[in-house]
């Protein structure tokens, strides 16, 4: 088996893909399972290193879900650099973004209400002129009706 891993890997990654997409049509479950050993191994390099492991971490401070809004400073998300200037300079960085997010989602917030108000106050108008429209037909309707005797 080692053998077969190592030869796998002389020829690189796309050979290890090439493997997974064959075994995913010959036999499914080999195929999962070839897909879970990569990932495990990390042959698939996006999963273990770089640019994807680092942003389903929760590092480089986006985390939804933690902290108050929508970037979070807590626990180890940051670790100290050991530049004192440069830790100071992106704890203020971080704050002031914070403070401009909240700023612009109270503004988007103030924008939606204008535009529900807007829109009701449309809905209203149209409503009381379809109303009075029917008022004075009614009453045209009415006026020009004889009375039969």
């Amino acid at each position: 088996m080692t053998a077969l891993v190592e030869r796998m890997d002389t020829y690189g990654k796309g050979a290890w893909i090439a493997l997974m997409v064959v075994s995913l049509v010959v036999f499914w479950p080999l195929g999962l399972a070839i897909l879970g050993y990569m990932m495990w191994s990390g042959r698939m390099g996006c999963w273990s290193k770089g640019k994807v492991a680092g942003l389903n971490s929760g590092k480089f401070g986006m985390d939804m879900g933690k902290g108050p809004g929508r970037w979070y400073r807590g626990g180890a998300a940051f670790k100290p650099s050991g530049n004192r200037a440069f830790d100071d300079y992106r704890e203020e960085t971080l704050r002031r973004l914070e403070e401009e997010y909240e700023e612009f989602q109270g503004f988007l917030e103030k924008l939606r209400q204008a535009r529900d108000k807007a829109e009701f106050d449309q809905f209203m108008a149209d409503r009381a002129r379809r109303a009075d429209v029917t008022d004075v037909e009614d009453e045209n309707g009415k006026a020009d009706e004889k009375p039969s005797t």
